[in-house]
């Protein structure tokens, strides 16, 4: 298979979130039955339902801006050029809590689609 640049001009694009949860884009850089790597842009209060994955592990890199990852209750914050692992199992919950967008790099393997599990607050 040749070898193609990709971007978020050319990848598959999707939107997530709500009316009340300001919706997020997402753009799939890889998508394989493997890996999955997604670029994600959250506008500010942007967060995403708590949740976990089966299978899947993630890893969450911030690109610009602040992620505020929720993990087994416990608040981390997460700055550009900075990154943080979920494990399989762990619930978890990505936010924007600050006033810019966040721009989020976000790889999961395998593929988190399909294997998520939404959980109580």
């Amino acid at each position: 298979m040749p070898a193609n640049v990709i971007s978020t001009a050319t990848a598959e694009h999707y939107r997530w979130g709500g009316p009340n949860n300001n919706e997020s884009d997402g753009w799939y850089l890889v998508r394989t039955p493997e890996l999955n790597i997604i670029e994600e842009l959250m506008p500010p209060g942007a967060e995403e339902a708590r949740h976990h994955h089966e299978r899947a592990r993630q890893f969450f890199f911030v690109l610009e801006g602040e992620l505020t990852m929720e993990i087994e209750h416990h608040d981390f914050t997460v700055k550009a050029g900075e990154g943080i692992e979920i494990h399989p199992g762990q619930q978890h919950q990505a936010m924007n809590r600050s006033s810019s967008p966040l721009r989020i790099m976000v790889t999961s393997q395998p593929p988190s689609h399909g294997d998520r599990i939404d959980d109580k607050p």
